[in-house]
């Protein structure tokens, strides 16, 4: 467990307002922070503050509205580089979420370069967002879709991945934790093989960047992704990290707007980075929040928030092991803070139903991860996923509801 000297978990708790909720008169346990987590006072206010004092369109105008608020849009990119130690704000791409950041890759960098032939490498343990867009493109251009195969205990078979990596290899798009498993996966090796044969790499970092120290420089990651929506944020923000070679590369993803220096009837001549992947009027308040919540985390310290979830998730793992009929699905040597599981005889969504009586929020289904939960030949999971807010107390009422749902059913 954490040190509680070191981590004030209350502190922490009394920052997020919802947390003070009931349902069905049961104190509120959210453990669905996978699919997005809940919002910090500070973020809720940086929101609000934007929209009564200083909201306007920004880029765009002269007067002092339009100044703050571009000002605050400016500011986020900042916070966002430093966040992720981007080499200079030009590399930050703001975005609707994660999966807009892999379609404006996949169209904008790979579609025009792309033959019959060649070969993008992706894993079996990809979200839909990290696997369509690449099965999209392939059938633009001709080319075929590779797919890494997983161990049982869900880990990336690498011998694999080195065997599948070829010359015929145009891109690797790999996640960097896994939705439904947990999993993390050895990133830093993954994109060093590929870079051997000057193969780009994109990773999907969705599920990374509310756990895990995140450093684009030392990764060498080509590509780097993520939503706001998963590190305390407003949903419909997104990034997309790309160095800025490969990004003054790649045409514009979308007309109109703001990506522009100017416009005539024959000629128009495309803004500078990032604006040029920015097209219309951005999502100034989202951009507002999400740089509210990196000064949030940043308080906390990722580090000191990925050693707390790491002793709930080995709490976790060892209360729910425990149960008789329950089988964890995904047991990787390195996870970050989920665990996906199945009962003997319920149904997820059975289980998810009644733990929500008990005031507990997990989340039931396929996780946008079909291909996963065809490779454990089962038709959803349960999954559990923690944030820093979650506490040990917490882990005991998920076992306990988890044992109520299986004496319902026997």
């Amino acid at each position: 467990m954490t040190n509680s000297a070191q981590y004030d978990i209350q502190s922490i708790r009394d920052d997020f307002p919802i947390l003070e909720r009931k349902i069905f008169d049961k104190p509120l346990v959210y453990l669905d922070n996978g699919a997005s987590t809940q919002h910090p006072t500070a973020v809720i206010n940086a929101v609000k503050n934007l929209y009564e004092h200083s909201y306007a369109n920004v880029h765009r105008g002269v007067h002092t509205l339009s100044q703050e608020a571009s000002n605050l849009y400016d500011d986020a990119r900042v916070k966002v580089r430093g966040f992720i130690h981007a080499s200079c704000v030009h590399e930050v791409v703001f975005t609707s979420g994660a999966t807009e950041s892999i379609n404006l890759v996949a169209q904008c960098y790979a579609r025009p370069r792309l033959k019959k032939g060649d070969e993008i490498l992706i894993t079996h343990m990809e979200h839909h967002s990290n696997i369509v867009p690449w099965q999209m493109v392939c059938e633009q251009t001709g080319a075929e879709l590779k797919v890494v195969p997983i161990s049982d205990k869900g880990e990336l078979e690498m011998d694999q991945f080195h065997a599948l990596l070829s010359e015929k290899t145009k891109m690797v798009s790999v996640v960097h934790v896994s939705n439904a498993l947990g999993t993390v996966n050895p990133i830093t090796s993954i994109i060093n093989a590929a870079h051997e044969l000057g193969v780009p790499v994109l990773v999907d970092g969705a599920q990374a960047i509310p756990h895990l120290p995140v450093n684009v420089k030392n990764l060498d990651a080509d590509f780097y992704v993520f939503s706001g929506h998963k590190i305390y944020g407003p949903t419909g923000i997104g990034v997309l990290y790309g160095k800025e070679k490969l990004l003054n590369e790649m045409p514009p993803y979308k007309g109109g707007g703001d990506m522009i220096l100017s416009v005539t009837f024959e000629e128009t001549i495309y803004n500078q980075l990032p604006y040029k992947f920015e097209a219309g009027t951005p999502n100034i308040a989202g951009a507002v929040g999400l740089g509210a919540a990196i000064d949030y985390v940043n308080k906390i310290g990722i580090g000191t928030i990925a050693a707390h979830e790491h002793g709930l998730l080995m709490y976790a793992t060892s209360k729910l092991e425990q149960i008789d009929g329950l089988r964890i699905i995904g047991e990787a040597d390195q996870k970050a803070g989920l665990i996906s599981f199945v009962l003997d005889g319920v149904h997820p969504h059975d289980i998810g139903t009644i733990l929500d009586g008990e005031g507990v929020a997990i989340r039931a289904g396929h996780h946008c991860a079909q291909p996963i939960m065809e490779r454990y030949n089962v038709p959803a999971t349960a999954r559990a996923s923690f944030a820093m807010y979650n506490t040990f107390q917490e882990i005991d009422v998920l076992a306990e509801a988890i044992k109520k749902t299986i004496n319902m059913f026997n």
